[in-house]
């Protein structure tokens, strides 16, 4: 809990509180001017060969286009990728839609109460509501190469000389050079910002001989698969979808021809314009589209733009270089800035302004868009491609911090958009009486993915609170207290109904059944357990808050709750991760092995009621000797950072941001690790989280950049 908002200005300047307090602090951490763009441009990302497994991208947070070391997707078939690209499977043989609404779980005693979950159903309609919808792959557009007579010259990357590819962070623009058979060629790319238009200009004597031109091609996607990654998307089953290519006055202003792509029901358009080219499919039986000049200048300048329907205009080169370049200045020049390399002695520094750096830049690519991000972004597709309401927090909250409140609010009204289907999710499927209760995997619907921990997970319940408390600390005015009153009061509503109260203690309980943030504890004996505690108690103090903002009564139950919430369970001085559990647990790999959310106890947390910041330092302390952090997720590392700030250890803070698991690579995509393949954009959101806190502070916090040893070291 880290509020913080590093306002526009050259000098280092945030302010950072804590929802404990309630109050905030502005400090000017240097008072000599940062020249922002040096800085962002030393980490511009070069290749001089195509990844195998990570493309370098534009985007524009809704949209991202991924290349291979020629600026397109000539040898690498990486994704084009959206917020808004999703398509549905055919339903399971024999069945129908009303068998798919007909779809129903188990249910399970919760204290007394019947309660229905989404899960334990008919096996085939059940998977198919948790791969559908699907994230498409929009398609790929890359480079044709021709001989001098006009055939199609079959060329690899092997045969192209002195690659380059530079991405200049400032500009979002590409430049991929090389030479083929003594000939240079150059190659611009860019997205616009306010469109999902990529713009590309390829400058050679290939162009104006008719030897160099582009094909566009569009892959068959489906659920089948619950990763696909590094590529996304086969190209050989054709006689799965359909494409048809128009060329009449039906189109796009500004465009030559449309592509409609069409999988089961869903179709794509993508329109194509810019310099005078000839388009033809290479044959019936393929998808590929080939775009050649018809000039004899050594330009050819293409915008291809992908939509669900047929724009009204499209943009030219020049248009999108402009977008791009008046966007990304904007946001390197007016958003937060932190740096902790130019006056450093450490020589771990560089690192860490790249990972910075890079990962503001992929967020903004990836993680800007109407709805909340999956786990890898606009790069591939994990979880089918859905995303996660529990990691929403990891992935976006940053934004905050970083004064990109435009970002953030294209997404975090997603609270509101789900209201409805989360109201229905309590009281109708649920039979809670009161309450809205969110969703775990989910996609634009707003519908849960059915599954055990889809199902029983709980942390993900406190999060609009904490979404609503950050805007309210940037924006304190009776329009955001009216914009979040609902979720505010349903959220709460059902945290309050969800507690349980225990006759024997006379105090407020929190499951069975329920899954814990690290998902590796029997649901059904699960009671208590400390991190969701502490997270209930400080999710009904910020609800509470907001109530009597606005002047209206808080509900009796939500006080009750809050007041008489069992304490944190603790064993041998330390916190447990719940009630019950065994004793020996911190030398058991079942619960030592995943997220160690007991240390977000004090550091991600406050100080909470009924917290003993002795023992949840000395709980911190054994995680670091007992948990196995090799297997650790990407925003575990950002988790463990700030628990080591709060506690007084900023080395050892650092060295968490920097530990060898929790690695980035050469354009500073974070990588999956043990857990999930490449990238885990979670790990980029926990460290931006993370350094926003250490350069800051909290509440109570001494100094300046409390969680750096010093400035110079």
């Amino acid at each position: 809990m880290i509020f913080a908002v590093l306002p526009p200005s050259p000098f280092l300047a945030v302010w950072v509180s804590l929802a404990s307090l309630l109050v905030y602090a502005t400090l000017v951490l240097a008072n000599t001017s940062i020249d922002r763009r040096a800085i962002v441009s030393r980490y511009n990302p070069t290749r001089n060969a195509s990844s195998t497994s990570t493309p370098i991208q534009v985007g524009n947070g809704n949209f991202a286009f991924g290349t291979d070391v020629t600026g397109l997707q000539t040898f690498q078939p990486f994704a084009i990728m959206s917020s808004w690209g999703w398509k549905n499977d055919t339903f399971p043989v024999g069945r129908t839609l009303d068998d798919i609404l007909a779809y129903k779980g188990t249910s399970l005693d919760n204290h007394g109460r019947n309660v229905s979950y989404m899960y334990g159903g008919v096996a085939d309609i059940q998977q198919w509501l948790i791969s559908n919808p699907n994230r498409v792959n929009l398609g790929q557009t890359g480079l044709l190469f021709l001989t001098a007579s006009g055939d199609v010259h079959n060329v690899t990357e092997a045969d192209l000389k002195s690659k380059k590819q530079t991405l200049d962070l400032w500009t979002g623009q590409i430049t991929s050079t090389f030479s083929l058979d003594g000939s240079l060629v150059n190659v611009t790319t860019l997205c616009a910002q306010d469109s999902d238009t990529v713009g590309i200009k390829i400058d050679s004597e290939l162009v104006s001989q008719g030897r160099l031109g582009l094909f566009l091609d569009f892959p068959w996607n489906d659920g089948s698969a619950k990763f696909s990654a590094p590529f996304v998307g086969l190209f050989n089953m054709t006689s799965n979808h359909t494409t048809n290519l128009i060329q009449n006055s039906s189109i796009a202003n500004g465009a030559r021809a449309e592509i409609i792509h069409t999988l089961v029901n869903n179709s794509f358009v993508t329109s194509i314009g810019g310099s005078p080219f000839n388009i033809s499919r290479d044959s019936p039986n393929e998808h590929r589209y080939s775009v050649l000049p018809s000039s004899k200048s050594t330009n050819l300048s293409i915008t291809v733009s992908f939509a669900l329907q047929s724009p009204t205009s499209l943009p030219g080169f020049n248009d999108v270089q402009v977008s791009s370049i008046d966007t990304w200045n904007s946001f390197w020049s007016e958003g937060g800035f932190i740096d902790v390399y130019t006056a450093s002695e450490d020589s771990r520094a560089d690192e860490l302004q790249r990972r910075i750096i890079l990962s503001q830049y992929l967020l903004r690519v990836n993680e800007a868009g109407d709805y909340p991000p999956q786990e890898s972004g606009l790069v591939n597709n994990g979880w089918y491609g859905k995303f996660h309401m529990e990691m929403f927090y990891w992935h976006s909250i940053h934004w905050a911090l970083w004064s990109q409140w435009e970002l953030l609010h294209r997404s975090s009204s997603v609270y509101s958009r789900f209201l409805a289907t989360s109201i229905a999710r309590a009281q109708v499927q649920q039979s809670w009486p009161a309450g809205a209760r969110w969703s775990k995997m989910t996609d634009p619907s707003g519908r849960s993915a059915p599954g055990e921990i889809n199902e029983l997970l709980i942390w993900q319940q406190v999060h609009p609170l904490v979404f609503a408390e950050y805007e309210y600390r940037a924006f304190p005015n009776p329009a955001t207290l009216e914009k979040w009153r609902d979720v505010v009061r349903a959220t709460a509503d059902w945290m309050s109904v969800f507690a349980f109260r225990n006759v024997s203690t006379n105090a407020y309980d929190i499951g069975p059944p329920m899954y814990v943030v690290s998902e590796d504890t029997d649901p059904l004996v699960t009671r208590n357990p400390a991190f969701e505690l502490a997270y209930w108690n400080f999710g009904l103090l910020l609800a509470e808050t907001w109530m009597e903002r606005l002047g209206e009564k808080v509900p009796a139950l939500w006080g009750a709750v809050r007041s008489s919430i069992v304490p944190l369970p603790i064993a041998d001085g330390t916190y447990s991760v719940y009630e019950g559990i065994e004793s020996d647990f911190w030398n058991s790999p079942a619960y030592t092995n995943d997220h160690p959310a007991l240390v977000g106890l004090y550091g991600w947390l406050p100080e909470t009621p009924s917290l003993n910041v002795s023992i949840a330092k000395a709980t911190m302390e054994k995680v670091w000797t007992h948990w196995n952090i090799s297997n650790c997720w990407g925003w575990d590392f950002g988790m463990l950072a700030m628990s080591a700030a709060r506690n007084d250890e900023p080395e050892q803070a650092v060295s968490w941001l920097l530990n060898d698991v929790f690695s980035f690579d050469d354009v500073g995509m974070p990588t999956g690790g043990t857990r999930a393949p490449t990238p885990y954009f979670p790990g980029s959101g926990g460290l931006l989280l993370a350094v926003a806190m250490m350069a800051e502070g909290w509440d109570g916090s001494k100094g300046e950049a409390p969680g750096f040893r010093n400035r110079g070291g």
